[in-house]
């Protein structure tokens, strides 16, 4: 019979199959020929002491017992051009998954896309980084597969009480993605391979008579008694549905705007902001695996930190080994900054975001804009930023120890950052509370990571599309506007998601719900 077995190798021994058969044959004290077949179920990195190991969970197949090696496949889609329709407003991993449920459960998804397919972004990406050109349609944040897209697919989530993860992984492979998403702690796809995922699934979609519009921004929701009827484009152009999932991602001000205006029910929401730290990605893998050269069998180093500073949480967000950090405002005149990393992670820098949770009594400077106080509060910070950095897509810029010091840097070396950076005391760009936590935690951080605060990182400011600022309250039984029958708030932007896997299950919950409102 099959044995599992949970072990703690070498990263030489994880990476090499020989290895691992002559490892585990004296482990069950059997001949490494006598073994037929080893299948990893899940590998991670314990680096807590100087002799780093790889935890991984196996299963061994003997010569003789029954093996066959499992082809993960799409569900069985059925032709829905006939059936009723569901729009679906946006086409991140949230309204993506919500239209592959609507589609397996019968219903014809209409998904409408502000910005372009993931091939005509890459246009719009380059001007932004080259040009300083902000398309408020197609950006980093907007357009096919939604931000994750171009800035990282990451695929890790903490939200494994929301539903099904492993159903939206393997998803993901049938879709293309590798098999080690399913095995990895911190599974990723990397920025390169994602859009060939997204652009299959968007294919399918039309494939069984889904409907995908780009350039289709909504500019109203069409509403009656407090019913969905439909939207209207910004051509004028109206489309008509009873069910309507809103997935439109966090920073469509202009949806939450709408909303606002129509008075539909949105609610200010807490979020996270701060700045992006850059180090040598040789220096975090010297902190975190304790030696000068990792080798070549462990990947570039992650780190993860938590702090609590006067009383707030501080921490790394959306931390990228390997990688580049990216422009991504969606409007001119403000500055944001993300960060994204290639599936091999082979860039000599790594970033992250260092946030700071902010509570709603920050936003009452912002009082007069009622729910959307929180987004006027991001916004400000962006746009003083903007003006700061000199008005184009340069971002303000400090060294670390600098910031700490309240020292204009002297130089700013260049960074990944590709638009360019301008030297500025970060203080100017925060209130003086978030100054003052983040100068404080910067060098807590310094004490749980030796080599950390150093002059050589630098920071890149705002760090400020953690999370949605508004949420879009809705039904927690049925996923429903409280106020709006028909209207399904999705995903990131509604506020009940954080990642490419939590929106994806969010959409896919939205499109159960609809179809069991319509049996």
């Amino acid at each position: 019979m099959p044995r599992e077995l949970l072990l703690q190798v070498t990263p030489e021994i994880a990476a090499n199959e020989l290895l691992l058969k002559d490892h585990l044959s004296k482990q069950i004290k059997v001949s490494p020929k006598e073994i037929q077949y080893v299948s990893i179920l899940k590998r991670s990195i314990d680096a807590r002491q100087k002799a780093i190991k790889i935890n991984l969970k196996v299963i061994i197949y003997l010569q003789g017992e029954p093996f066959q090696e499992t082809k993960i496949e799409l569900p069985v889609y059925k032709d829905v051009s006939s059936a009723q329709e569901v729009i679906v407003v946006g086409a991140g991993p949230a309204g993506l998954f919500a239209a592959l449920q609507l589609i397996e459960l019968g219903l014809k998804p209409i998904v409408l896309e502000r910005g372009k397919d993931v091939r005509g972004r890459r246009r719009d990406l380059k001007a932004i980084n080259r040009e300083h050109i902000v398309n408020e349609d197609s950006n980093y944040c907007f357009g096919e597969g939604g931000a994750g897209t171009y800035s990282d697919g990451k695929l890790y989530t903490r939200s494994k009480k929301r539903g099904d993860v492993t159903r939206i992984l393997e998803l993901l492979v049938a879709f293309g993605a590798s098999e080690d998403i399913l095995i990895e702690a911190h599974p990723h796809i990397g920025t390169n391979k994602l859009p060939k995922i997204i652009e299959d699934i968007r294919n399918k979609i039309i494939e069984f008579g889904g409907q995908v519009l780009f350039d289709t921004r909504v500019t109203d929701i069409l509403v009656k008694n407090n019913e969905v009827e439909g939207v209207v484009t910004q051509n004028g152009d109206k489309i008509l549905a009873n069910k309507l999932i809103l997935a439109t991602g966090h920073s469509a001000r202009d949806i939450f705007e709408l909303l606002d205006k129509k008075k539909i029910f949105i609610e200010a929401k807490p979020f996270a902001l701060g700045v992006r730290a850059e180090h040598s990605q040789q220096l975090i893998d010297s902190i975190q695996y304790s030696c000068d050269y990792r080798g070549e069998h462990l990947p570039p180093a992650p780190y993860s930190i938590v702090k609590q500073v006067n009383g707030r949480g501080m921490y790394s967000f959306c931390m990228c080994p390997g990688g580049v950090i990216a422009p991504c405002a969606t409007s001119p005149g403000e500055v944001v900054t993300n960060g994204w990393s290639p599936s091999k992670r082979d860039q000599v820098t790594a970033n992250s975001g260092i946030v700071i949770e902010l509570k709603l009594e920050d936003f009452k400077p912002f009082a007069k804009f009622g729910a959307l106080a929180g987004m006027e509060f991001q916004k400000s910070i962006e746009q003083k930023a903007w003006h700061l950095a000199g008005q184009t897509q340069k971002v303000p810029a400090q060294r670390m120890i600098d910031f700490t010091q309240n020292k204009v840097s002297a130089d700013i070396p260049k960074t990944s950052y590709v638009p360019g950076t301008t030297s500025v005391e970060m203080g100017q760009v925060f209130p003086g509370f978030l100054s003052q936590i983040l100068r404080e935690g910067f060098k807590e951080f310094g004490k749980s990571m030796r080599g950390y605060l150093t002059n050589e990182a630098i920071l890149h400011a705002p760090e400020s599309r953690t999370s949605s600022p508004v949420r879009i309250p809705r039904d927690p039984m049925t996923y429903e506007h409280l106020q709006i029958k028909g209207l399904y708030p999705c995903g990131e932007g509604a506020g009940y998601a954080g990642g490419i896997i939590s929106a994806a299950i969010d959409g896919e919950k939205c499109a159960l719900m609809i179809a069991e409102a319509l049996k």
